[in-house]
């Protein structure tokens, strides 16, 4: 492809867009991350990089090989790879442009668009495992080793800019709820450790969804992992429990309502968007979350027996929607309108 135009594109979050041209009608989508951006894929740069290829990666094998015409995969290049360094902080990927309507944040799907998601994600957990190269996604909080290094550096005056010091009066004011918090999700998380992994994306949420030519178009899939189907029913489950018993119907598999409560705890407890890692200081060399003051309002809801039900017996499961807008309250939004994003 000869580009003869390249216009930025300010849509979505936590990466950088834009929108390529070769002026004969053929245009791609370029996506530039930030490697300090996505710490879940890793603690160093290196880790990050190898971290975003390895799913970007697992996005082609499950389009082409897995027949997933759904998953919004990259462009490899003609050496086969997926994802290129742009100088030692960022990654760059191309893929195909696509014309469509994106959900919104914190938006309620109608109940044919979440039936169809539900259909999309059994396909994907479906698929066997082993066709992917991918780590097991566990349930613990994201960046902990930064909240208790906080929570440790408690008794010393934090100097890591103005905000410092308030931070640290909020953290230790609300520090003994957040330890309580802490023990009772490693206690959960430990009661769902035998759980059956699956290929899971990670965040089914309606800014990831796209309407495009009839048909939903799953993107991002920076955060596919193999974990629980839990990891990405919870987004999709109303208190109806019809979304998980048409689960059930297509795949066989029982869901655990347990494990649907610990991931939406976890995700409350947990950055809105895992490429706004929004910091509210630097004690010494450690950072504080911003949202680990939340931990401490937060109240877990008493989970039911461990154990897999049929999503038919109406579960009680929260909303999607009332649970998206206490995650979204702070996140960038997504563009409305015509979207250009990844096939």
């Amino acid at each position: 492809m000869c580009v003869v135009a390249l216009r930025y594109a300010a849509v979505g979050g936590g990466s950088y867009h834009w929108v390529v041209d070769d002026g004969q009608g053929e245009r791609r989508f370029v996506t530039v991350d930030d490697l300090d951006g996505k710490g879940w894929l890793g603690r160093s740069r290196p880790a990050v990089f190898d971290g975003l290829r390895a799913a970007m990666d697992a996005a082609v094998t499950l389009r082409r090989q897995a027949g997933l015409r759904f998953v919004a995969a990259p462009v490899p290049a003609l050496d086969g790879r997926t994802v290129w360094p742009l100088g030692a902080r960022h990654a760059v990927a191309v893929f195909p442009f696509l014309r469509g309507t994106p959900g919104r944040w914190g938006e309620l799907p109608s109940a044919p668009e979440r039936t169809e998601l539900v259909e999309m994600l059994a396909a994907l957990h479906d698929v066997d495992p082993p066709l992917v190269r991918l780590p097991r996604r566990e349930a613990g909080l994201p960046w902990r080793g930064d909240l208790e290094a906080a929570l440790r550096e408690l008794g010393q005056p934090w100097s890591g800019g103005p905000f410092s010091e308030p931070a640290r009066g909020l953290l230790a004011a609300a520090a003994g709820q957040i330890r309580r918090r802490l023990e009772t999700l490693d206690r959960w998380a430990g009661q769902a450790a035998d759980a059956e992994i699956v290929i899971t994306h990670g965040e089914p949420h309606p800014a990831n969804v796209v309407r495009s030519d009839g048909a939903l178009m799953l993107i991002d899939w920076d955060t596919v992992g193999l974990a629980p189907p839990e990891r990405d029913l919870w987004l999709v489950a109303t208190e109806t429990g019809d979304e998980l018993h048409r689960y059930t119907e297509c795949t066989g598999r029982l869901i655990d309502p347990a494990r649907l409560e610990l991931y939406r705890l976890r995700a409350l407890r947990s950055p809105p968007h895992p490429g706004h890692r929004a910091r509210l200081a630097e004690p010494g060399n450690h950072h504080c979350p911003a949202h680990a003051i939340t931990l401490a309002s937060a109240q877990p809801r008493a989970l039911p027996p461990m154990g897999r039900h049929d999503g038919a017996a109406r579960l009680g499961v929260q909303p999607p929607a009332r649970v998206l807008h206490r995650l979204t309250a702070d996140t960038p939004r997504m563009a409305t309108g015509r979207l250009a994003s990844g096939l």
